[in-house]
């Protein structure tokens, strides 16, 4: 996947009533190992990853790639946000900016993602005026097909990948807006 597209990267962190979305530092390390090798995060993501080969492969800061911000409460990683530029893992992605997003297990449930997606969606709607962001998760994954209703995407279309039906969403700041 690539950035979201020419734009200074990154932006000033963004604030929310609770949060704040920011560049990935050294301070988060720990917390982004946790977070790929969590058995309940990767549920859907095809299984975690072993924590010994995550530790060895990641430097001293976890990647600081344009459109990935870390969603910190009170000074700590908590989970982490992606808008890419799609390039091919689905089709229907291809050159559309995706949506993806991890929250450690801990804060599930308590509205964190809800709020930290709303407010990256809000940022690139300022930044890209008019495009659409496109989601893709799988309809097991219930707690991520509510975020998905919640943050106003709709769906496109259901297929079968990664032997599992997945559900495909498209949010368009223009149609939230009339």
């Amino acid at each position: 996947m690539t950035d979201p597209g020419p734009v200074a990267w990154p932006p000033a962190p963004i604030r929310t009533e609770r949060l704040v979305l920011r560049e990935p530092g050294a301070r988060d390390r720990e917390a982004v190992i946790e977070l790929l090798a969590s058995p309940e995060v990767s549920t859907y993501l095809g299984g975690p990853q072993p924590r010994d080969e995550i530790e060895r492969a990641m430097p001293g800061t976890p990647s600081r790639r344009s459109g990935r911000f870390i969603v910190d409460l009170d000074g700590a990683m908590i989970g982490q946000i992606t808008l890419y530029r799609e390039t091919g893992h689905l089709p229907q992605a291809a050159g559309k900016a995706e949506l993806g997003y991890l929250f450690l297990p801990q804060v599930w449930g308590r509205g964190y993602a809800a709020e930290a997606c709303t407010a990256a969606l809000d940022w690139f709607a300022g930044t890209f005026p008019g495009e659409r962001v496109v989601l893709a998760t799988q309809t097991a994954n219930v707690s991520s097909m509510r975020l998905a209703a919640k943050l106003g995407f709709i769906e496109a279309e259901r297929f079968e990948a990664y032997g599992a039906e997945q559900w495909f969403g498209i949010w368009s700041p223009i149609a939230l807006s009339d």
